[in-house]
């Protein structure tokens, strides 16, 4: 079954060409733009379901290509390539609605892996849009972090999450609340319906819940401590 449509807006014909010639190979569906300004033109002819643009192009840029994009509407996953690593072009394409970022230069392996990353939440985004008024009253999401009640599934950036029930139940909690501290013992209240004799195993919890669900666990995204008060699910 074909992938994906993939555009990939660069001027450089080599680089433009490997990418197409990768990406084809792994069943991806791909169209090709010079600059910015052929790249809206397929943007705006052809559905797109995710974009690799270039920052630096003749004729119209990748951060002014970005902006138009996300002006017209479209919310498909953008992967920005750049030359350069300085941290100016990073915030300011991702402030523009990039998704990501990927400095050149960079292998096929590593390209794929942002590819496919993004691509499995703008797919289970599109999913989520489709769900019924009761659907969504179960189904929670924050950031790359999807919960779903009725079918009791977590997924991390599109990567089915395995917890146990206990560990479902304080994510379930944290996730309801979005950006509301919890206590460990109102956890524990919460989670076991009983008064807390011991709160250590919360942390417990937490930590094996980071490992699962975070990219970096000992600097989470998500699942934030708050010292000295308790825990809480980082709004995005």
């Amino acid at each position: 079954m074909e992938k994906n449509h993939i555009l990939i807006v660069e001027d450089d014909a080599d680089i433009r060409d490997g990418i197409e010639i990768y990406l084809k190979n792994q069943g991806y569906r791909v169209s090709k733009a010079a600059d910015g300004i052929a790249g809206m033109e397929v943007i705006t002819t052809q559905p797109v379901d995710l974009a690799i643009v270039d920052v630096m192009m003749p004729r119209m840029d990748g951060i002014t290509m970005m902006m138009k994009v996300r002006e017209k509407g479209f919310d498909f996953p953008v992967v920005m390539l750049s030359a350069k690593s300085e941290e100016v072009d990073k915030i300011m394409g991702l402030n523009m609605g990039a998704d990501d970022y990927i400095t050149k230069p960079f292998t096929p392996l590593e390209l794929l892996a942002r590819i496919n990353s993004q691509l499995r939440r703008y797919n289970r985004y599109k999913e989520a849009l489709s769900l019924s008024e009761t659907e969504k009253d179960t189904y929670h999401v924050i950031g790359g972090i999807e919960l779903n009640e009725e079918t009791v599934e977590v997924f991390a950036d599109g990567v089915p999450v395995r917890l146990t029930p206990f560990e479902f139940k304080i994510l379930l909690l944290l996730m309801k609340n979005p950006g509301r501290v919890f206590s460990a013992e109102e956890i524990y209240e919460r989670v076991w319906n009983e008064k807390p004799v011991n709160t250590d195993t919360i942390m417990v919890h937490i930590r094996r819940i980071r490992e699962k669900i975070e990219l970096d666990p000992k600097n989470p995204k998500y699942l934030k401590v708050v010292w000295g008060v308790g825990y809480k699910m980082e709004k995005q």
